[in-house]
């Protein structure tokens, strides 16, 4: 599929979707030119990652094309929901339990060196990780200050499980990008909130600097850019207290 961040988005909402989509509509969802869609999902396609089916015309006309991803996991689906399902009895249990597994998860990442310095760093960091799950993640300018920053998640993998069990599966990506930013050294420094479905097909993650908890180190200003203080000896990965509760807010929220 070559490092094509278009074809990668494209291929994140097939996999979403619960039925197939023509160019039209994913030119709709992506804000891309129609012809531009044809082109990445003519690629895809030749790729075997996608594949067509006729539709039934909208009025007169040809049949339309739709596209659908091909499966590589047979009903991994399936044994989403079951996990979700036995992960706890109630909201709460259940995402304590996903974000405890989400920083499992990014504990045993290979994520490199990326020393967290400053809150872009931060950022980067979140973007490329989020982008290579297949979130196809934006960057928004609007909801960006010294102190916080907001990352558009524009096609979540999971989607449709997501609707039903927001707290298991945001919980698991939440807890899943605070471990990998405290294991570069944003740890107490850093927060990571993710809201899920803030529109139908949207979901954010906000980064916030930490600058005045009582156990945290305050960040520096160097210049027109926040710099992270230098990070205290981390410690083993371990689920905070306040990990459940705050996402189960946010969530109770939308």
């Amino acid at each position: 599929m070559s490092d094509s961040w278009p074809r990668r988005r494209l291929l994140a909402i097939l996999r979403g979707a619960t039925e197939p989509l023509d160019a039209q509509e994913l030119a709709r969802i992506t804000g891309q030119h129609v012809t531009t869609v044809r082109f990445h999902l003519d690629v895809l396609t030749r790729e075997s990652l996608v594949r067509q089916f006729q539709q039934p015309p909208r009025g007169r006309g040809r049949p339309r094309i739709g596209y659908r991803a091909v499966q590589r996991s047979v009903g991994y689906q399936e044994l989403a929901q079951v996990l979700a399902d036995h992960l706890g009895p109630d909201p709460v249990s259940r995402s304590a339990a996903a974000v405890a597994a989400g920083r499992a998860w990014g504990a045993r990442m290979d994520i490199g060196n990326q020393p967290v310095e400053t809150l872009a760093d931060a950022r980067d960091i979140t973007m490329s990780l989020m982008s290579e799950l297949g979130f196809a993640p934006e960057k928004e300018p609007a909801g960006e200050t010294p102190e916080h920053v907001q990352i558009n998640l524009t096609a979540c993998p999971l989607r449709e499980l997501a609707r039903s069990h927001a707290e298991v599966v945001c919980g698991v990506h939440m807890g899943l990008m605070r471990e990998v930013l405290e294991r570069n050294g944003a740890r107490g420094r850093v927060d990571v909130q993710l809201h899920p479905f803030v529109e139908p097909e949207l979901c954010t993650a906000r980064l916030d600097l930490t600058m005045n908890a009582p156990d945290r180190t305050p960040a520096t200003e160097q210049g027109d850019q926040h710099v992270i203080a230098p990070s205290v000896p981390r410690i083993p990965p371990q689920l905070r207290d306040t990990d459940a509760d705050v996402f189960e807010q946010s969530a109770q929220q939308r």
